[in-house]
C-alpha cells in the first residue's frame, strides 16, 4: 500500500449522494474542560467535512462525546452542564454564522438520557426546510445507550440511524467501538469524513516511516501503555521516553526506587529493560527532576540530578521533569538530528508547574528541519501550543509537521500495526462491503 492510499473498501463521503440528504456525523470534538473549550484545534480540523456535506444539499445532525460521564465501577451517568456540548455548538454558529439547534431529552436520574425521543422530529422538519443549519445532538456519553451492552445498546444504534439517511464518522480520536462510532454503522449506507481520511493517511507514515525512526512516548501509568510501547519499541530505530514510563524504566534499570512510581510496574518495565540490552533502542535523558512535593515548583524543594549518580537500592522523591540540559547531551541530539521520522506522543513534565522538559524537546525536535515531525494526541498539542506559541503557530502549515486529533488512537493503531485494526474503521469497511 503506498504511503497516500486508502484502503479500496472504505467508503468516502466524497463519493456519497448528499443532495436532500439528512446527514448523521460522528465527530470527536471531545476539547470542552469545566464547560470550557480549551482549545478549539479538533472542531477546526472537521470543518471541511461539514462544509462538503452542506454545500453538496446535505443537511448536518452533529455528535460528540465529551468527557467520562459514566462511572465505570457503577455504571450511573451524571449530566453535568461543564460536559455540555453547549459551547461546541457556541462556537460552531460564531464561526458558521448560523443557526444550529441543541436539542433536550428528558434525563433519569443516575441512568442519563433513556432514549431519542420524537420530540426531535420538529426540529429536523425545520433542517429539512433549511430553516437552521444543523442539529447537534447532547453528549453521546449521556445517553445510556452509548456505553451499554445488549438490548439498550441495540435500541440506541437504531434510534440514531432513525434520525438520518446516511452516517458520516469523522471522529478517528473516538476509537472505542460505542454505539454512535461502530453499532449505527450496520443500520444506514456509511462513510469515512476527510479528517478520518486525513488521520489514517497520515498514520501510514508512522507504520511505514522513512528511516530513521525516533519516537518519544510518555505518560502517567506505566501499565497502560505496555501494548502500544512494546509494539513501538520493534518498530522504531530510537526511542526517548518521559514521564512516569520512563520514572519506571530507571527504576527497573538501575535497581533504585522513585517516589510514585508502583513495584508492579517496575516489574513489568523490566522486559523492556532486558529487551533493551539486546537492541540499545532507548536514548536515556540523564538529567532529571526531583522534587520533595507534588504541590508545585517551590523553591529550595527540587533540583536537577543526574542518572549516572543512582546507586542500587538508594530512593528518591518524586521526578517530575527532564532537566533542559539532557537535550543538549550529544546522543540525544544526535538520536533526534540524524532521525527521518519522528513521532511525539509525550508531555515530559507534571503540568502545570514543571514544564522545562516538553518546551526544551519541542525546540530540539523543530531544529531538525528535514524530518516528518508528527505529534499525537491532546495533551501534547495543548502542551505545545502553550509552551512554545511562536514555534506552533510558524509549523501550523509546515508540510514537515502534522498533528493528530488523537494521541490514543494512534497508539492503538500502532499496537494493532494498521489503522483498519480500530473497530470504528472496521465497520466502515464492512458497510463499504454492503454497498460497494
Amino acid at each position: 500500500m503506498g504511503e497516500r492510499a486508502l484502503h479500496r473498501d472504505l467508503p468516502l463521503i466524497q463519493d456519497a449522494d448528499l443532495e436532500g440528504k439528512v446527514v448523521l456525523i460522528r465527530f470527536d470534538h471531545n476539547v470542552v474542560k469545566n464547560g470550557e473549550i480549551r482549545d478549539p484545534y479538533r472542531i477546526d480540523r472537521t470543518i471541511g467535512t461539514l462544509f462538503h456535506i452542506v454545500e453538496r444539499g446535505g443537511r448536518p445532525i452533529m455528535m460528540t462525546h465529551v468527557g467520562r460521564p459514566r462511572d465505570k465501577k457503577t455504571g450511573k451517568i451524571t449530566c453535568r452542564e461543564e460536559e455540555s456540548v453547549r459551547p461546541v455548538v457556541e462556537y460552531l454558529e460564531q464561526k458558521l454564522h448560523t443557526t444550529i439547534h441543541l436539542h433536550d431529552f428528558p434525563v433519569q436520574e443516575d441512568r442519563g438520557i433513556p432514549g431519542i425521543d420524537t420530540s426531535i422530529n420538529i426540529p429536523i422538519r425545520e433542517l429539512r426546510k433549511r430553516r437552521i443549519g444543523g442539529i447537534y445532538l447532547p453528549n453521546t456519553r449521556w445517553f445510556l445507550g452509548e456505553e451499554a451492552s445488549g438490548e439498550e445498546r441495540e435500541r440506541f444504534a437504531l434510534q440514531l440511524a432513525g434520525l438520518a439517511d446516511l452516517y458520516v464518522n469523522d471522529a478517528f480520536g473516538s476509537w472505542q467501538p460505542h454505539a454512535s462510532t461502530f453499532d449505527v454503522t450496520r443500520h444506514l449506507p456509511s462513510y469515512a469524513g476527510f479528517l478520518m481520511q486525513e488521520e489514517i493517511r497520515n498514520l501510514q507514515r508512522v507504520l511505514e516511516p522513512e528511516r530513521p525512526f525516533l519516537a518519544v512516548v510518555a505518560g502517567a501509568k506505566y501499565d497502560t501503555k505496555i501494548g502500544p510501547l512494546s509494539a513501538i519499541y520493534e518498530k522504531v530505530d530510537r526511542l526517548i521516553l518521559g514521564g512516569v514510563i520512563y520514572n519506571t524504566f530507571l527504576c527497573a534499570k538501575y535497581g533504585i526506587r522513585i517516589k510514585g512510581v508502583n513495584e508492579e510496574d517496575i516489574r513489568l518495565a523490566g522486559a523492556l529493560v532486558e529487551r533493551d540490552r539486546g537492541f540499545g533502542k532507548i536514548v536515556e535523558l540523564p538529567y532529571i527532576v526531583e522534587s520533595d512535593t507534588l504541590e508545585g515548583r517551590k523553591e529550595g524543594m527540587y533540583r536537577t540530578l543526574s542518572i549516572r549518580d543512582f546507586r542500587e537500592g538508594e530512593s528518591y522523591g518524586y521526578v517530575l521533569d527532564i532537566a533542559p540540559e539532557s537535550f543538549e547531551v550529544p546522543e540525544v541530539v544526535q538520536a533526534i538530528a540524524e532521525a527521518r521520522t519522528i513521532f511525539t506522543n509525550a508531555v515530559m513534565g507534571f503540568t502545570p508547574h514543571f514544564t522545562d522538559g516538553s518546551r526544551a524537546l519541542d525546540h530540539a525536535i523543530d531544529r531538525n528541519r528535514d524530518a516528518m515531525k508528527m505529534y499525537g494526541g491532546g495533551d501534547t498539542l495543548q502542551e505545545f501550543k502553550d509552551l512554545c506559541p511562536g514555534l506552533y503557530l510558524s509549523v501550523m502549515n509546515d508540510a514537515n509537521y502534522y498533528f493528530f486529533t488523537g494521541g490514543g488512537t494512534v497508539l492503538k493503531a500502532i499496537e494493532e500495526g494498521t489503522p483498519y485494526g480500530l473497530e470504528p474503521v472496521k465497520a466502515l469497511l464492512e458497510a463499504g462491503k454492503r454497498t460497494g
